[in-house]
């Protein structure tokens, strides 16, 4: 069971890099052929979507880096409190131990703080790419 809940997590984290990798490049090539079609002289709509650009990069970066924090404390704290019971399996009669499941819990914790991670940036990809293509 618990490689199965590895497995999910893995497969999300793939999809979530997947829609990324598609919807990045569609943004920056916009982006980048609207500041080539405005030259020297943007428009103010233009001025608003490079505030938006930077503006929102910033932000991705604190969301992102603030919920891989707190999912590394919290699965530090879990893996904690395994690694405590297998310290004293040995005299609660080897209950509390289960190795297959302290390794799952270590895959667990890693890519939930990839995904947790890369959550706000695939946000706002796949968003910019969807609203970029309708303008």
């Amino acid at each position: 069971m618990p490689y199965r809940r590895a497995n999910a997590s893995a497969q999300n984290l793939a999809q979530r890099a997947f829609e990324t990798y598609w919807a990045a490049p569609q943004v920056v090539t916009h982006r980048l052929l609207r500041m080539a079609a405005a030259g020297d002289s943007p428009t103010a709509r233009d001025k608003r979507e490079y505030a938006l650009m930077s503006n929102e990069k910033i932000a991705a970066f604190h969301e992102s880096w603030s919920a891989m924090g707190l999912a590394f404390w919290r699965a530090q704290q879990r893996i904690a409190m395994s690694m405590f019971m297998a310290f004293w399996a040995p005299w609660l009669g080897g209950r509390g131990f289960d190795p297959h499941r302290l390794n799952a819990q270590w895959q667990n914790a890693m890519l939930g703080v990839l995904n947790q991670g890369l959550k706000p940036v695939h946000r706002r990809a796949v968003a910019n790419a969807r609203r970029l293509r309708r303008s």
